[in-house]
């Protein structure tokens, strides 16, 4: 049976309308009366439908019908994208002192003597990923729809954590394509894996892109071929995130990464504020935890609640993380978002820094926004999605709706009895 719909009243997307005309089919579904948080230029849209078909949005405005869809009837309350639940171990580390579920780090200290490491920039955590993580649903239950998964750096590490990408919370083992970036440690939590010196740091990044651009390697370099290669795909305009807090750090993370041809994210940034505008000029991302007000070390003497609503008033892209236990925690990213915006920051920024900002700083093109040819990552929400006390009523990814059970509800079932 064919499916048409129709649309009375104003339309976003009258463009569309005319030439939409699909099959019906069981993932189709119409959600009535929503108020509509697109994370876009658009803003929020009070009384909007929106439909959605083959697992994407397929239109946007009031009073649409479509025969033969699944109606849900948000009775005005929120929609949202589906949220970014940070930079974390999300899928590579589910209990931290259980090493059989620690994926995270490569730490080659553990097989190869000291002195003879080599840089392994290639090092994947793709390979590692776990969908079936019994960590994930606690998130998406929660409105997480997409995560980015990080590597890190531990001692018997280098500065080179290794590459990470964006997974998309749906039970896929595959990264979301485009998504692939470098991750590099750098300041005061990376000292001891450059023998306690600073300096050593830009020291040795600087000589392994050398080498990694040298036509020809000699023997005892730091990077294996295969990190070379890495290397020189980064060298080329990649997207290399770099962890980093102190404002001096990142303004010589900045140069190295322009004298290098890379295209820098700055994951910490609490410092950040103090050199927005130069952010802003050259639309580098800084991934922040909003919740970061205490200097912790010397690195984060300059630590605010203010950190984010400075960097967005200076048009810095902003996207939120938590930065402690943060895979476990990644579902509290709403909250960072809505403490940013008790302390000045703008509440749309304070959604497009968990949905559409972070999506489009790691590749996603496709998600993190409520418009039409998106892919159908929403969230109906109980009431405001950056408030604590609001629960995620309905997640769908690509249209489906994701089951609401979890680790923790077969353990309350199983004991309520």
């Amino acid at each position: 049976m064919k499916l048409t719909f129709k649309i009375r009243g104003s339309l976003l997307s009258v463009a569309i309308a005319g030439a939409w005309v699909g099959q019906a089919g069981a993932a189709d579904v119409l959600i009535q009366n929503a108020t509509v948080h697109t994370a876009s230029s658009a803003g929020t849209l009070t009384d909007t439908d929106v439909l959605i078909h083959n697992g994407r949005i397929a239109a946007i405005g009031k009073d649409l019908v479509a025969a033969n869809a699944e109606i849900v009837d948000a009775k005005g309350k929120p929609l949202s994208p589906g949220l970014f639940g940070g930079v974390n171990a999300l899928g590579i580390e589910d209990v931290s002192l259980e090493i059989g579920t620690v994926d995270s780090a490569y730490t080659p200290s553990a097989t190869v003597p000291a002195g003879e490491q080599e840089y392994r920039p290639e090092f994947n955590v793709a390979d590692a990923y776990n969908p079936e993580s019994v960590v994930i649903p606690v998130q998406r239950v929660e409105g997480v729809t997409f995560d980015v998964v990080a590597p890190n750096s531990l001692p018997g590490g280098t500065l080179f954590s290794g590459l990470g990408g964006a997974a998309l919370l749906d039970g896929r083992s595959q990264f979301l394509s485009n998504s692939e970036t470098l991750f590099i440690a750098f300041g005061t939590g990376a000292s001891p894996l450059t023998g306690n010196s600073r300096a050593a740091q830009l020291m040795l990044l600087r000589e392994a892109f050398v080498e990694a651009k040298a036509p020809a390697v000699t023997d005892n370099g730091l990077l294996t071929a295969q990190g070379r290669a890495t290397l020189r795909r980064y060298a080329d305009g990649g997207r290399v995130a770099f962890n980093v807090n102190r404002a001096i750090d990142i303004s010589r993370v900045l140069d190295f990464a322009k004298t290098q041809g890379i295209k820098p994210v700055i994951i910490g940034g609490i410092e950040s504020w103090q050199l927005r505008d130069r952010l802003a000029a050259e639309k580098v991302t800084v991934v922040l935890d909003p919740l970061v007000n205490l200097p912790n070390d010397f690195d984060s003497l300059g630590a605010s609640l203010e950190t984010a609503n400075w960097l967005n008033q200076a048009g810095v892209p902003l996207a939120f993380y938590l930065s402690g236990d943060a895979a476990h925690n990644a579902r509290k990213v709403r909250q960072a978002a809505g403490n940013a915006v008790a302390h000045g920051l703008d509440w749309q920024a304070g959604l497009r820094a968990i949905t559409s900002v972070p999506a489009r700083t790691f590749g996603i093109t496709d998600r993190g926004e409520i418009a039409v040819g998106q892919f159908a990552d929403l969230v109906l929400w109980t009431g405001d999605p950056l408030e604590v006390t609001t629960l995620a009523e309905t997640v769908w990814i690509e249209g489906k709706a994701q089951s609401p059970r979890t680790h923790q509800t077969e353990l309350r079932d199983r004991y309520k009895r």
